[in-house]
């Protein structure tokens, strides 16, 4: 039979092992939401979609290779933004899963929005996608900047 003493180390080390890895995932997204904007900048700049009503019109992965790389890393993040809050709930650290579920929504809309970009094509569209995620990457520094600073 173990004593307490001897089991409180593990535990521990296992939630200082949570928190290093929560940090680590945080700062993972923020890394990636700064290349996502970048290449989003690349796309408006140097894509040319087709015109409304046009084959291929609203296909992410047709009109470009820099576009079809700008879906697949925001694809890419939605999915990291979730495996980030079911850490920060784990452990359960509630700073963290508030910047977390806020950081996912503001993922969501970028990616809403960059849907009706690719359909529409007006600058109101471009215009949310961009903060939208100038939001997920506040949500993200905030957090880590709480969390751990």
């Amino acid at each position: 039979m173990t004593s307490p003493e001897a089991a409180a180390p593990s535990s521990v080390r296992k939630r200082a092992a949570r928190r290093a890895g929560l940090r680590r995932a945080s700062l993972a997204i923020l890394i990636v939401l700064i290349i996502q904007f970048a290449l989003g900048v690349g796309v408006n700049l140097y894509t040319t979609l087709p015109a409304a009503g046009h084959p291929g019109h609203n296909s992410f992965f047709g009109n470009g290779a820099l576009l079809a790389i700008h879906a697949a890393l925001g694809i890419f993040l939605v999915l990291a933004a979730i495996f980030v809050l079911v850490r920060a709930i784990i452990a359960r650290n509630a700073t963290l899963i508030v910047t977390s579920v806020a950081g996912l929504v503001a993922i969501i809309l970028a990616a809403g929005f960059g849907s009706g970009f690719a359909d529409k094509l007006t600058d109101g569209y471009s215009l949310g996608m961009a903060l939208a995620t100038a939001g997920a990457l506040a949500c993200y520094a905030i957090g880590l900047y709480t969390a751990f600073g």
